[in-house]
């Protein structure tokens, strides 16, 4: 389906990225041109189905910085989905240490206004750690809108009294994309132009 969105689909290493084969069919079928970006730990997961995945988005998946003088073989974005977001990348992105293509993609889309919607898996050990919560504020006050935790815990981290609810379980197939998906859909809107379908 030819389309002029461009949602940029970043995903981290957790299980729901092996996965994201049906959120990239998804997106298309909502309108949307996918480019795939993958962390070095994602991309090693996903390393067998790389040709086939940058074959259904039309567009190489990307997972390393680009070389001086190398074209960006990209759109622009009109939207950015980071799904799944670890903790690693969450924290990262939050405190601007941008040591893979997906944290420093996603920390320029801040400075650019792109609309970002991320999905954090963080197990509740985890996110009981300090730094989580400062991160997802951060991301917050950035404009990141952060939907609840994939693993079964509230978006801030581990209830009040410092239990978190058990995982969920779902593993990859039970990833909230469709979710995600509409997240980024609304965010478009009000990020900027609405296209027609």
């Amino acid at each position: 389906m030819p389309t002029d969105r461009v949602l940029h689909l970043l995903g981290s290493g957790a299980e729901p990225v092996l996965g994201v084969r049906a959120a990239i069919v998804h997106a298309r079928d909502l309108g949307w041109d996918v480019c795939l970006g993958l962390t070095p730990t994602a991309a090693d997961w996903l390393r067998d189905d790389l040709d086939a995945l940058a074959e259904a988005t039309g567009h190489p998946v990307k997972s390393r910085f680009r070389r001086p003088g190398d074209p960006e073989p990209w759109p622009a974005a009109d939207a950015v989905l980071v799904a799944p977001a670890t903790f690693n990348t969450l924290n990262c992105w939050a405190l601007g240490i941008t040591d893979n293509w997906v944290v420093g993609h996603a920390a320029e889309a801040i400075g650019k206004g792109v609309p970002l919607v991320a999905v954090p898996r963080v197990n509740g050990a985890l996110a009981a750690h300090p730094q989580y919560g400062r991160s997802l504020a951060t991301l917050r006050e950035a404009g990141v809108e952060l939907l609840p935790n994939a693993d079964g815990l509230p978006a801030d981290g581990p209830a009040a009294d410092g239990l978190a609810p058990p995982p969920s379980g779902a593993g990859a197939a039970g990833f909230p994309w469709a979710a995600a998906l509409a997240a980024v859909e609304r965010a478009g809107r009000r990020g900027g132009r609405e296209i027609d379908r």
